[in-house]
């Protein structure tokens, strides 16, 4: 593995500013509210804040702020943090991001994480520094494998994963590839699939969660749309993808974004983080291959995986729809909480709790 610094040279980001300041909007229907996507005000001022006060320089500053490293895994490069605890007998912990982040997501808890872990936090394969992917076969088996061989060399026989989104799709898959090596698996944001061609999806649920069933479905008819385009033809999109910065950024507002952020049932991110994501995504031009994730994953998300028998804990923050009798199918669950604040993208909406609740799992399991 050898050391890593985010260097982007000045010609990248004058090509990105240019293509801000040409950018051509779509008509915005009058009535057309958050029920039709991204509104053009929301998207707008986000636009002004990215062409104005966002600061580059000083993201790539934080990044470069934390030792990095890349090393080639299957002919594929790896980028990751890697940040080691003041103490030499600290738990090793593989940080997992999903869609549309980067690991970048996680600078703002590594400072207490590296209190008690020594951290690896890569940027999956296809996603920022690991990216672009350049061929297909990216299933859930090959990223699992990856990211054991990243461990590996980065010096861990065995630790503990932490995983939010696809992280928690991929880190689970981690200890079903290799449960002798993960000592706990912990999750947010976990996707509990509901087998919608039952003639009684909520078969052996309880009550409880058979109402978060039917509330699952409702949401997924209003907001499925993105998943559907990449879990089956993420390919055309990558072309407009590619072309447009801030066709980019209206795409993966569609899941930054609470469904309608007047709603507030999700704590709001804040815009600098969100910024960072899609520049990174730009610059380095990973916005197909991480859109290709979904078709590539898609037969492991859309049905129940044999429980690893790893010791996993689930915490669930606002706007989650984690069905807890369809979790227990696929995960050896020991532990589940519930946080009032917060959402989908804790590291970002509520750091201290999800450090939090990662420390006093460990600590339950002894790890």
């Amino acid at each position: 593995m050898q050391p890593f610094t985010v260097d982007v040279p000045g010609s990248a980001l004058d090509d990105l500013w240019r293509r801000l300041d040409a950018v051509r909007r779509p008509d915005q229907p009058s009535g057309a509210g958050w029920e039709y996507g991204v509104t053009g005000a929301f998207l707008d001022d986000l636009v002004r804040r990215w062409r104005g006060d966002f600061d580059w320089r000083a993201a790539q500053e934080r990044l470069n702020a934390w030792p990095q490293v890349m090393t080639t895994i299957g002919g594929q490069p790896v980028h990751a943090i890697h940040a080691r605890s003041p103490h030499r007998d600290a738990t090793p912990l593989l940080l997992l991001h999903g869609w549309p982040s980067t690991v970048a997501d996680f600078l703002g808890v590594l400072p207490a994480l590296t209190e008690r872990f020594h951290v690896v936090a890569p940027s999956l394969p296809g996603f920022g520094f690991s990216g672009p992917t350049l061929e297909t076969g990216w299933d859930l088996d090959r990223h699992a494998d990856t990211l054991l061989e990243l461990m590996t060399r980065a010096g861990y026989d065995r630790f503990v994963v932490q995983g939010g989104d696809w992280g928690a799709v991929i880190g689970p898959h981690v200890a079903r590839r290799a449960p002798e090596r993960v000592a706990l698996v912990h999750v947010n944001a976990l996707v509990t699939p509901v087998d919608w061609t039952s003639s009684d999806p909520t078969a052996g649920l309880s009550p409880d969660d058979a109402s978060r069933v039917f509330a699952l479905g409702a949401l997924w008819r209003e907001r499925q749309g993105y998943a559907v385009i990449q879990s089956t033809r993420p390919q055309t999109l990558a072309h407009a993808l590619a072309d447009s910065p801030v066709g980019l950024l209206a795409w993966d507002l569609e899941w930054f974004v609470d469904y309608d952020p007047a709603a507030t049932v999700q704590t709001p991110i804040d815009p600098t983080a969100i910024l960072t994501d899609v520049t990174i995504t730009w610059l380095t031009g990973t916005a197909g291959s991480s859109a290709r994730l979904y078709k590539e994953g898609a037969a492991a998300v859309g049905g129940a995986l044999p429980s690893s028998g790893v010791p996993t804990a689930v915490a669930c923050f606002p706007g989650d729809h984690t069905i807890r009798g369809i979790a227990e199918r696929s995960h050896h669950v020991v532990r589940w909480t519930t946080h009032d604040r917060g959402g989908h993208f804790a590291s970002l909406q509520a750091p201290d709790l999800l450090v939090a609740d990662l420390e006093e799992a460990c600590a339950e399991q002894e790890v």
